[in-house]
């Protein structure tokens, strides 16, 4: 992978030209009091050092004679490696990273001014760590009260952001490798779940069957907080108390995935606990499935990617008005949004080293067209919360649909001539959901 890693940064160091970009490790996160959770590195630094430690920052300097890639890290430490873990320590790290040089992170306020004072900008993306942006932005006020004398010096400060993801979305093959095996490893956590769902266990206790399994097959743990929704739970978008007990007739809503070495897994799968779809549960899961499968038969390079959320809600308004939950134009409904109270977000985003990847969606009011070697979710539903409000003009609920949420969510890369659902090991299907 060091070898993947210093392609990326040459590749950054092309297009920034005589800029010099800087990079912040992830800061600790603190859990309650002085119990920090565990260390997750930032993405963009990760994907471009591959160093898994906080208080690090990475510096690259085209420009500079010698020194192109640079490293900021914590010194070794004995004492506080027995309290806190192993440091790589600055001179290991410039033999496994590839850096050029590689200083204490104490040094940072010394050595930095000389990878700057020759750039013509500075490349760097302000962040949440206010005392960090307030650095770099006191090194770049220096500098700039030194240009009319030298002549020379960074006069402008840039987001590192458009170049860096553009570069994200499109995953090399080792990121697909990683993307699958997180898929991979969801999928048996899903298909375990379903066998183990019955009325009168509780939703932790699906939870933690799903991340048991997580941690079994090698993932680094849940990708983001599992959502096990049973009943009218399932009309909340990001429930994740996962308290109650599920009751014969519930639907189960399932939205969990895992991390494998960085990279993510998301996927959505909502079935009867009981093995039985009611009427109504049926009538709102087939809309939901037949717009995911609308729309993941849309994607190949060159589709807009708007086209595929637009795809996604025609068929669930056209399914809402047969079942008499929606009325009037079709046109009129999709354009004024008076769908929003059954289906209020988008039908996928990025995936990545991130869940919600980096990545655009449109450039002004035109959309991103598909590449190959993107990946995304397609996660349509619909949510028929007791608390629903119907939008104006629109008629009133009958309680017979009341606490009915679906949601089917898939892992999607889009491939030279289409597209290869990496997470299709999941059944969907009604008559697959009912066996």
């Amino acid at each position: 992978m060091q070898t993947e890693y210093a392609q990326r940064r040459e590749r950054l160091m092309a297009q920034i030209g005589k800029g010099t970009a800087l990079f912040r490790s992830a800061p600790m996160a603190v859990m309650h009091n002085d119990v920090e959770y565990n260390f997750r590195q930032d993405s963009d630094f990760f994907y471009l050092t591959g160093f898994n430690e906080p208080e690090a920052v990475a510096v690259l300097a085209p420009h500079h004679e010698e020194h192109r890639f640079v490293l900021f890290v914590q010194p070794k430490d004995l004492e506080k490696e027995t309290w806190t873990g192993y440091r790589v320590g600055v001179e290991a790290a410039k033999e496994q990273f590839g850096a050029d040089a590689v200083y204490s992170i104490q040094e940072l306020d010394e050595k930095l001014p000389q990878y700057l004072e020759k750039a013509d900008r500075i490349y760097y993306r302000l962040g949440r760590d206010r005392s960090f942006n307030d650095r770099v932005l006191r090194h770049w006020q220096q500098l700039l009260a030194t240009y009319p004398k030298k002549g020379y010096g960074p006069i402008a400060l840039e987001d590192p952001a458009p170049v860096l993801h553009a570069m994200r979305q499109i995953k090399s093959a080792s990121e697909l490798e990683r993307l699958r095996k997180a898929a991979e490893i969801a999928v048996d956590a899903h298909n375990r779940a379903r066998q183990f769902a019955q009325p009168g266990r509780y939703e932790y206790e699906v939870q933690a069957e799903i991340e048991h399994t997580f941690r079994r097959r090698g993932a680094m743990g849940p990708a983001y907080p599992s959502i096990v929704a049973s009943g009218a739970n399932a009309c909340v978008l990001h429930y994740t108390e996962n308290t109650r007990q599920m009751q014969d007739g519930d639907l189960l809503l399932i939205d969990a995935g895992c991390a494998y070495d960085y990279y993510n897994s998301d996927i959505t799968r909502t079935f009867p606990v009981n093995g039985k779809f009611t009427a109504e549960q049926k009538a709102i899961y087939e809309i939901v499935l037949e717009a995911q499968l609308q729309a993941i038969a849309q994607i190949r390079p060159g589709t807009p990617y708007k086209q595929i959320h637009d795809t996604a809600v025609r068929v669930i308004v056209e399914g809402l008005l047969a079942l008499n939950l929606l009325q009037g134009d079709i046109e009129e409904i999709i354009k004024e949004e008076k769908y929003k109270p059954f289906y209020m977000h988008r039908t996928g985003h990025w995936l990545g080293l991130d869940v919600h990847d980096v990545g655009v969606y449109q450039h002004g009011d035109v959309p991103h067209n598909l590449e190959p070697g993107q990946v995304f979710t397609v996660e349509p539903g619909i949510y028929i919360s007791p608390y629903l409000k119907p939008a104006e003009g629109q008629p009133e609920v009958d309680p017979r649909w009341h606490g009915i949420g679906v949601r089917i969510e898939d892992d999607v890369l889009v491939t030279a001539n289409g597209c290869d659902i990496l997470t299709a090991g999941v059944p969907k299907s009604i008559a697959d959901l009912e066996a």
